[in-house]
């Protein structure tokens, strides 16, 4: 398969899956002027799993991919080990084959074992995968740097290589950048995929001590107890916003492109595409970039 160029930003669709974590009843007619929005702004790479409500964030998005041609967009899709189905001769490539059924597609962009739990195993088994033609970029999701090498190796052996490796990464987790990740992804060639650049909202501008989370949502009980020590970063964050005109949210964002890095963001209002399209638009000094650094 043909690898596509990127764009600076992909669109996560995990909350398409309807958990309840970013609150409210998501529909497919609401998500619809979303993803519209997105595609014609030219943010076309979706990133999706079978986990994300066990196929209903699949669904969703592929009921929108009907009315666009193939080569339009990109799908990064995700085996999930959890999800593996035991009694599937090939368990990654029955979640695999199920995915693309859900999602109407014959191939994916970008193909990643979606965490570490049996790496090797799964590794070895999304080769005949990979050699039939049917992904354009192999991904590794949640791995250390041990991990990453082992696999590797397995699929070196084999005459194939990992293209991405997608781990959380934001202003208060950098743990991929101080294990040696990024820079083993720059020296190999590998596209480095940020999730929870904005932590779940708490970067976004939008929650201080005066405006926490709902006390009852998972985000409040990990993020409500830092509000008091993140508001001196919101400050900084909405200061450098300021003087470039753009929203605070936009920031981190910047930020994580700056850095090399390729962010996820969670769509789920059209606001929140605009916001992405001014993000990868965004060029921030290497002064405002280290007062953020020393700031969080």
């Amino acid at each position: 398969m043909e690898q596509k160029n990127m764009p600076k930003i992909a669109l996560g669709a995990w909350a398409w899956g309807n958990d309840g974590t970013f609150g409210g009843n998501l529909t497919a007619a609401g998500l619809r002027p979303v993803f519209d929005a997105a595609m014609k702004a030219g943010l076309n790479l979706w990133d999706t799993a079978y986990a994300y409500g066990m196929g209903t964030s699949e669904q969703v998005l592929g009921e929108f991919l009907k009315d666009y041609p193939r080569d339009s967009y990109l799908i990064s899709d995700k085996f999930t080990p959890q999800c593996a189905d035991p009694s599937a001769e090939n368990a990654v490539t029955s979640m695999f084959e199920n995915s693309a059924r859900l999602l109407g597609v014959e191939d994916m962009d970008i193909y990643w074992i979606h965490n570490p739990v049996g790496a090797p195993e799964w590794t070895r088994k999304l080769i005949p995968l990979a050699k039939s033609g049917k992904i354009g970029r192999i991904g590794l999701s949640n791995h250390s740097l041990a991990e990453i090498k082992e696999a590797a190796a397995i699929l070196e052996a084999e005459g194939l290589k990992i293209d991405a490796i997608q781990n959380h990464y934001s202003l208060l987790n950098r743990s991929s950048e101080t294990s040696g990740i990024l820079d083993y992804c720059k020296e190999h060639c590998i596209t480095f995929f940020s999730y929870m650049v904005l932590e779940q909202g708490a970067l976004s501008g939008k929650y201080d001590t005066q405006h926490p989370f709902p006390a009852d949502s998972d985000r409040g009980a990990v993020y409500n107890p830092m509000l008091p020590q993140l508001e001196k970063l919101g400050a900084g964050l909405k200061e450098i916003a300021d003087a470039h005109g753009v929203a605070a949210a936009q920031v981190p964002v910047a930020w994580a492109i700056a850095k090399g890095t390729l962010p996820i963001i969670g769509v789920t209002k059209v606001y929140q595409v605009e916001d992405a399209v001014k993000a990868a638009a965004l060029e921030l000094t290497s002064d405002e970039i280290e007062t953020m650094e020393r700031l969080a």
